[in-house]
């Protein structure tokens, strides 16, 4: 988080009229492959949360709560969908829901096809290593584009935004090219709007479309690059939870002073790989991390998301900014104090409180059986090699208990929810 992102005294003007009060909210959606599916659980139990404390008829709809939306990795791919769907209020967050239920591994990707492949586990592989020869990563990603192309409207987000039911969207993606992270903005053309350039962070004003959804999401080793044009010139990108280390800094810098994030961490994982390896079952040799452990681990690590450490970061300057007014205001004045170009920041931060190695560990027999053939071979379907698996767990079961662990947590922070939503 930067300071300047700070140094605000409003929200960014001029882009709607939807929300009277000073309140900007804006929702972060953090990256994971299949395990973002939490996301559409906690957002699905989330609107019926404010549609029963509203007490409004059925039939009829509350606003769409968020007025910036951010989204990174398959988090882009919901904050997209809820853009082109901001126009139908809170009902945008129930249909996310209705979205995930509807996917399928073979909607998202699938493996090279090759010779005997459905008997061989070794043509399987030879299938995987010819692709990331080909294309620079193991999967074919092409289903992914055309589900997006059905499912989302993307046209729709202009709407959304004319109308003043959204501020700004932006996705986030980095560049294989010049390792710079950038975040893609699509506003309502608001002239507050300032292009950032931070050490390794960049934005620019582009509006959103598939192929910027393609890069945020496209996972190192498993789906391709994306050419993407940038400052005039062309450049590849990969998944946007590579290099982020400052996942709220686009929804503050964009006006937000309310900040919902929702990432798909946990802190469990570590603990399942420690059963696996103190097993006295088995040898030294097996108790040693497989190919799939650390192919798990590194994902984890391009995954570890920076949310938490940013969440904390911004609230050491929101204590700096508080103590600095009321010092102002005991040895100076309150008009001072309250002259200060500086605004604090509310952030409530929500994460699985259950680990998803382990749900994932329950529902691979799920996968299709090429992909389950090539985990398996990599001792990716046991302990912390699950790791890996579940973020290529694109299946009915995993999805709804995923959905389900989120609306659970929902049940479990209630009170924090409906206060976040109460100005």
């Amino acid at each position: 988080m930067h300071l300047d992102d700070l140094t605000r005294t409003q929200p960014m003007g001029g882009l709607g009229n939807s929300n009277p009060s000073n309140t900007t909210r804006g929702l972060v959606l953090m990256g994971g492959g299949a395990r973002t599916a939490y996301q559409a659980g906690v957002l699905q139990a989330l609107a019926q949360l404010l549609l029963q404390r509203s007490g409004s008829p059925p039939q009829q709809s509350l606003p769409f709560p968020f007025q910036i939306l951010v989204g990174t990795s398959a988090g882009a791919l919901n904050a997209s969908y809820l853009a082109s769907r901001a126009v139908d209020g809170v009902d945008a967050l129930l249909g996310l829901g209705e979205f995930w239920q509807g996917l399928h591994s073979n909607l998202i990707y699938h493996l090279p096809d090759t010779p005997m492949a459905k008997f061989s586990r070794w043509a399987t592989a030879l299938g995987v290593s010819l692709s990331v020869r080909r294309q620079g990563a193991a999967l074919n990603s092409m289903p992914l584009v055309d589900t997006l192309h059905r499912r989302i409207a993307l046209n729709n987000i202009d709407l959304a935004l004319q109308r003043g039911d959204l501020k700004a969207l932006a996705v986030t993606a980095s560049s294989y090219t010049t390792g710079v992270h950038w975040t893609f903005c699509q506003t309502q053309g608001s002239p507050d709007f300032k292009k950032w350039n931070r050490p390794g962070r960049r934005a620019e004003i582009q509006d959103i479309t598939i192929e910027h959804l393609m890069a945020s999401s496209a996972i190192p080793f498993l789906f391709p690059a994306t050419p993407l044009w940038v400052d005039g010139g062309m450049e590849f990108f990969g998944d946007g939870s590579m290099r982020q280390s400052s996942p709220l800094s686009p929804a503050v810098h964009l006006g937000a002073n309310k900040i919902l994030a929702i990432g798909v961490g946990q802190p469990q994982r570590s603990q399942m790989g420690r059963m696996q390896l103190q097993n006295p079952a088995l040898t030294s040799h097996q108790r040693g991390p497989s190919l799939g452990n650390i192919a798990g681990h590194a994902m984890a690590s391009v995954f570890n998301d920076a949310l938490l450490a940013d969440v904390e970061q911004v609230q050491r300057v929101n204590q700096s900014i508080q103590q600095l007014k009321q010092h102002l205001a005991d040895h100076h004045s309150q008009a001072l104090a309250e002259s200060l170009p500086f605004h604090e920041v509310q952030v409530l931060a929500l994460q699985p409180s259950e680990s998803l190695d382990a749900l994932a560990q329950a529902h691979v027999d799920e996968l299709p059986k090429p992909v389950h053939r090539v985990l398996e071979g990599l001792g990716a379907l046991q302990g912390s090699g699950a790791a890996l698996s579940s973020y290529l767990l694109f299946e009915p079961g995993f999805l709804r208990a995923l959905m389900a662990l989120g609306a659970k947590d929902v049940v479990q922070r209630k009170e924090e929810l409906l206060a976040f939503f109460t100005d």
